[in-house]
């Protein structure tokens, strides 16, 4: 029988997180979490179910990731954002994977939640993520915003959710809005990309159009067209944010010419 790591980043997450660590505390080998100074009871919640926890600064999505994935030791790991819930027969399915299995990795189909309602089309539409993954053979890639994986190997794809409750409310909508647009922003200026207020706008309008008519988010009534419209009004901050990044930090002659978006 193989062993498994769940990690997790927090911060100030007290309304969730419980909910995610009782969903896994049960066939869970160990628990590593990196928490960035909370400043609520989120550590201690968490300290009812592992004393592995690390309190840091804030680096951004990818690095700590990266950082959390270096403190376990386990043979496989479950990657969960304290939003996030396994569902029983997800964790079925990974209590069998752990008595042998021949991938490296697995994708994990989500639900997704915005505003209360349950979203079904859209840019969620057959959202899957990779998640699961043996630790000797899987890699995080630091990206500023979205982490990413690289696995060796074969990857699979379970059946069972994981349950993704990311924006309960408007107010989170508009605090997550502020801190990937603006990850975003530094993510693209650090790669020498840069933009104009024109192109700013074009992201926005394609985001929506994508979103609410090609990809079916009127079908998800209300909270469909809210999304569309919150999925566009990230997409052109991230690129408004460029553009002041480009005006305050690249005086004539500092970089190098920049690749147009």
């Amino acid at each position: 029988m193989q062993t498994l790591s769940i990690c997790v980043v927090t911060k100030n997450e007290e309304h969730n997180i419980e909910d995610c660590l009782q969903g896994v505390a049960e066939f869970a080998d160990e628990i590593v979490i990196i928490d960035s100074h909370s400043t609520d009871n989120t550590v201690e919640l968490c300290r009812k179910f592992t004393d592995k926890i690390l309190v840091t600064e804030w680096k951004g999505c990818g690095p700590q990731k990266q950082q959390v994935v270096s403190m376990a030791t386990c043979d496989w790991i479950l990657m969960l954002d304290a939003d996030e819930r396994v569902t029983p027969r997800l964790a079925n399915e990974i209590k069998r994977i752990l008595k042998g299995s021949p991938y490296s990795g697995y994708n994990i189909p989500f639900k997704s939640h915005y505003c209360g309602k349950q979203i079904r089309f859209g840019d969620w539409f057959r959202e899957q993520h990779l998640r699961l993954f043996r630790r000797d053979q899987g890699q995080v890639i630091p990206r500023l915003v979205h982490f990413g994986l690289k696995v060796q190997g074969k990857i699979g794809k379970l059946e069972g959710h994981i349950l993704h409750y990311s924006f309960p409310d408007i107010r989170s909508v508009i605090n997550k809005m502020d801190r990937y647009s603006s990850d975003g922003a530094q993510h693209l200026y650090d790669k020498g990309k840069s933009t104009s207020i024109l192109s700013a706008f074009g992201h926005g309008l394609f985001t929506f159009i994508r979103g609410y008519i090609f990809r079916l988010g009127f079908l998800d009534g209300r909270q469909g067209l809210m999304l569309a419209l919150s999925n566009a009004e990230g997409s052109y901050y991230k690129y408004a944010k460029l553009l002041e990044l480009q005006a305050k930090l690249s005086p004539l002659g500092q970089r190098a010419p920049r690749q147009q978006l």
